[in-house]
């Protein structure tokens, strides 16, 4: 039988499998009706679609209030990284902006951006399909960013037309940050030892059940400095700064937003209604409604929703666009 959804198994049709009850009245209504189909989930059901919920204004004209709040991860909901609290994936961000890509209502877009960051493709994803809608669509798109937007959740923001601050943001952390645990210690307290056979002297690179050797360390801070490049170069055309401005600022320490603004990290400080109104300004709106999208505790399917989960997410090293700060409380 072939795999779907739902298999249906019907005693009306040939091919179909027959199903034999015992009990007289069920055979009775099994004659007289002359077929029972029964309904067999052989898989979990697809999650329903997003919903559209009002949150403000009125009129016939929408702006899309994307709210991106939580860790950046590429495995939505679930996996080590849930842990820490909530999670943005850009399967959840694909999904959201596809269903606003097929709204001609929709004017405008308001990122809502309160991250520390998250790992380095999944920072890199979500810019890249935040750029990709803004280029199909032609519509603004604004960034809010309210109490953190650091590391990566500066990095996406670089999409935007325009990143209004709240005065109490905790912006930048431009950089990268490759962290492993180290466990051979614990390894050696506990009498276990690690065997490996390998096809080249690299193959365990980075390895959780050895240190570090100065090679290794190398190696990776040449991945790290490639990574760091990338981020220079999204925050220098997302800002219109110099290559000197931004090197400036790019070491890794975190701002206020007064801060930010003077060093034109942020375009001015405000409020979530603040960049509201510049979104509706700039799409040229005489009123709109200001929408977001819903669906609790799940989501629909992408090309982003298949990626590994749970704790196969520590195998390896683990690049991050991360204001490592924020996970210590």
């Amino acid at each position: 039988m072939a795999a779907s959804d739902s298999s249906r198994m019907s005693a009306c049709t040939p091919k179909k499998i027959f199903i034999l009850l015992t009990a007289p009245s069920v055979l009775a209504v099994f004659f007289i009706f002359g077929c029972i189909t029964v309904k067999v989930n052989l898989f979990e059901e697809e999650a329903k679609p997003l919903k559209e919920r009002v949150i403000s204004g009125y009129g016939p004209d929408k702006i899309l209030l994307l709210d991106l709040t939580g860790l950046l991860v590429e495995s939505p909901r679930r996996g080590i990284w849930h842990f820490f609290g909530p999670t943005v994936s850009p399967s959840q961000v694909k999904e959201a902006l596809d269903k606003a890509r097929k709204d001609e209502r929709v004017k405008a877009v308001v990122l809502r951006i309160n991250s520390p960051g998250g790992t380095v493709s999944a920072a890199d994803m979500i810019y890249h399909e935040i750029v990709r809608f803004k280029k199909e669509k032609g519509l603004p798109v604004i960034a809010c960013f309210m109490g953190l937007a650091a590391s990566g959740g500066y990095y996406v923001a670089q999409a935007a037309d325009e990143i209004v601050a709240h005065p109490t943001t905790i912006t930048g952390s431009i950089g990268v940050v490759a962290m492993r645990f180290n466990i051979k210690g614990l390894m050696d307290k506990v009498g276990v030892e690690q065997d490996s056979v390998k096809s080249g002297p690299w193959k365990d690179f980075w390895s959780p059940f050895k240190p570090a050797t100065e090679a290794e360390k190398q190696m990776m801070q040449a991945i790290i400095a490639d990574f760091y490049q990338r981020f220079l170069a999204v925050v220098k055309q997302g800002r219109k700064l110099t290559r000197e401005e931004v090197s400036q600022v790019a070491d890794g320490r975190v701002f206020t937003a007064s801060q930010a603004r003077d060093l034109k990290l942020v375009d001015r400080l405000g409020y979530l209604e603040e960049a509201l109104a510049s979104a509706q300004e700039r799409a040229g709106l005489p009123a709109a409604r200001v929408v977001m999208y819903h669906r609790p505790q799940s989501y629909r399917p992408t090309i982003y929703s298949l990626m590994a989960e749970g704790l196969g997410e520590l195998a390896g090293p683990q690049f991050l666009y991360l204001w490592a700060a924020a996970l210590e409380s």
